[in-house]
């Protein structure tokens, strides 16, 4: 075992094995105690790392802290060397005690209060995003030496599963007189930013983002700024499931990406940053949940006709199994309220047991807390487990604690090859400060 910080510790072995053995090993010394349980085998986020440096040589990676920012992660990320994509005072104070310097964040929210501004310049936090009027008058009077990045919300028809150009972003059509205000209130501007939105469905959002992004560019450059940063955002899939409807891959949006750049920018004294959050953890991180309660009903029984929150799973009335387990929406699951059937249940029944349609809730009060209905599932019995993989990406960081619920247990493994490309095998000190326990 490895301690990382006060409270947490990685276990550390030659060869791992599955993740079903992981969780049951687990499972096996609870006792009587059914507290959800979260694996996060900081190992994969290695290889994800090599595997981006791989694929895309020209773009420097900002990890998204707001994705996942459990210490183990932040922590592994700014020794691998890493930069950073905050949001917030908190999060820009996370990163800096973990040794990173200020160069190396960029605080990438449009919308800053003032005293988090004041905050930034107190640290010499300096790159910060904006995409409206308000924001550079508030950076005028609170951090009047930062390097701006104007955000842009890129136009296009090609589809993502949540447009975040409707909340952030300014419409290109309308950064000339962003410009131009910038350039009266004597601020500087650096670069542009974009983000194609969460999920996307088709590699060419990326493509029309960065042609647009030249344009702009371009438009600051005639006005004498000195532009000479383009950050082409977040949206990199990072699941070990295949969406098999879009088939959309990293590696794919990687291709397509890595081409436009150097179609748009050619420039090598352009430095091209992005902010992957969930592709460096969603693969990481498997989450175990326990059957708390089972009922078995039909599917008119179970349908809610004044909140239609289920969908009708047969057309025979056959019966169908309702389990109730001890995380949720307000858990670990809070994107299965944007995303349905975004995590699907694996479970350590035989292969082969018959199937039988089935329905996930959460353990709160709450009807909302629909973890996955009309999913196949052997039968299966209060005391049960079963267990989620791809679950790194916004599950840790959104929980609550509404209905004083049971906290989800942390474990950390990695296999050992992976954890010496970090640390040195003989190595005694390490940034993070991880020592071997006596």
């Amino acid at each position: 075992m490895l301690n990382v910080g006060k409270h947490t510790h990685v276990e550390i072995l030659e060869k791992l094995p599955s993740i079903s053995k992981q969780i049951q090993e687990k499972i096996d010394n609870f006792g009587d105690d059914e507290n959800p349980i979260s694996i996060g085998n900081l190992g994969d986020i290695i290889s994800k790392h090599s595997i981006w440096q791989k694929r895309f040589p020209r773009v420097e990676p900002f990890y998204a802290v707001k994705c996942n920012d459990v210490e183990p992660v932040i922590r592994i990320l700014a020794d691998m060397g890493l930069s950073f994509d905050c949001a917030s005072k908190i999060e820009i104070q996370k990163i800096l005690e973990l040794g990173v310097g200020p160069s190396k964040i960029i605080y990438a929210n449009t919308n800053k209060p003032l005293s988090f501004i004041k905050y930034a310049a107190d640290k010499g936090v300096s790159m910060m995003t904006f995409d409206c009027e308000d924001e550079l008058i508030k950076i005028k009077k609170g951090y009047p030496d930062a390097k701006l990045v104007l955000r842009i919300s890129p136009q296009s028809n090609y589809k993502v599963k949540l447009d975040l150009g409707k909340k952030f972003g300014c419409h290109p059509m309308h950064t000339s007189k962003l410009l131009e205000m910038a350039m009266k209130l004597k601020l500087d501007v650096i670069g542009v930013s974009f983000h194609v939105g969460h999920g996307c469905l088709e590699t060419g959002a990326f493509a029309a983002a960065i042609e647009q992004s030249r344009k702009v560019f371009d438009i600051g450059l005639a006005m004498g700024f000195d532009m000479h940063l383009l950050d082409i955002g977040g949206g990199f899939p990072g699941e070990k499931i295949q969406n098999v409807e879009t088939n959309i891959t990293f590696e794919g949006i990687a291709e397509v990406a890595n081409k436009a750049l150097d179609d748009y920018f050619p420039e090598k004294d352009v430095r091209i940053i992005a902010e992957p959050g969930q592709y460096y953890v969603s693969s990481a991180f498997t989450v175990a949940v326990n059957i708390i309660t089972k009922k078995t009903c039909t599917d008119k029984e179970i349908l809610a006709p004044d909140l239609d929150l289920l969908s009708k799973p047969t057309e025979r009335n056959e019966p169908v199994r309702v389990y109730y387990v001890n995380d949720g929406i307000y858990g670990c699951f809070l994107l299965c309220l944007t995303d349905p059937g975004c995590f699907v249940p694996s479970h350590f029944k035989d292969t082969d047991a018959e199937l039988y349609t089935s329905t996930i809730w959460g353990p709160t009060c709450d009807s909302l807390d629909l973890v996955i209905d009309n999913v196949k599932l052997p039968e299966l019995t209060s005391g049960d487990w079963i267990f989620f993989k791809d679950m790194g990406a916004y599950s840790f960081a959104t929980a609550s604690s509404f209905n004083s619920m049971p906290k989800i247990k942390e474990y950390f493994i990695c296999e050992k090859r992976l954890w010496e490309q970090v640390y040195n095998a003989n190595s005694s000190e390490h940034s993070c400060k991880i020592e071997q326990n006596e």
